[in-house]
């Protein structure tokens, strides 16, 4: 893992203090070692700018240099591909689109019901339920591999970090026999990389 004392290229993240899908964007640029600099966007005042470099006006939107990017996904891929080192998405054909495959889950299932509006309370209420079995259900995966997707740690497993870093104040507990996922978790708190990518707001949740 990169060191901060490796920091190079400022970039500017619209982002605000407890939005997920940014916080998933700063894990990233904070593993990858990267300096940047950060627009708290107050979502009830957004900057002017903000719907000038992103037609839907939305956070996360990254600026480097004459490129403006949105949607936490395509930024986060775009990162890995601008910056390969550390590596966070697979080289082969084959496992990238199982990682690609494994993004897009995550987003439709449980993303979007627990933090896009539109969605009923019955459907986060079930998101939520398939949150703790999936991760329940990974426990034997986890007593084998450090990450989701090996022993490395990919944009699979920044995507999800901030989703359970939220899991006590969505409500979602895990099973006690369920030991592996959460040192999964733990190991993940514990990652520098991953403590610097806390707002004050986010780091209140737990």
């Amino acid at each position: 893992m990169a060191t901060p004392s490796s920091k190079k290229t400022l970039m500017t993240l619209y982002s605000s203090n407890d939005c997920v899908f940014a916080h998933r964007v700063r894990f990233v640029l904070e593993e990858k070692a990267m300096e940047y600099q950060v627009i708290d966007v107050d979502l009830g005042n957004r900057p002017e700018d903000l719907a000038e470099l992103n037609p839907y006006n939305q956070v996360p939107t990254l600026v480097d240099r004459d490129l403006a990017i949105h949607e936490s996904v395509l930024i986060m891929e775009y990162l890995d591909e601008r910056f390969p080192h550390p590596p966070l998405i697979p080289v082969d054909p084959i496992s990238r689109a199982k990682v690609r495959l494994g993004l897009l889950r995550f987003d439709r299932d449980w993303f979007a019901p627990l933090f896009q509006p539109g969605y009923a309370a019955e459907q986060a209420k079930t998101a939520k339920e398939q949150i703790r079995s999936t991760l329940a259900g990974l426990n034997s995966i986890f007593s084998q591999q450090r990450y989701l997707f090996g022993d490395d740690l990919s944009v699979l497993d920044c995507a999800i970090a901030p989703l359970l870093w939220r899991m006590p104040v969505l409500d979602i507990s895990l099973p006690a026999a369920a030991r592996a996922t959460q040192n999964y978790m733990d190991r993940i708190f514990s990652m520098e990389s991953f403590k610097r990518s806390l707002t004050p707001a986010e780091k209140a949740m737990r």
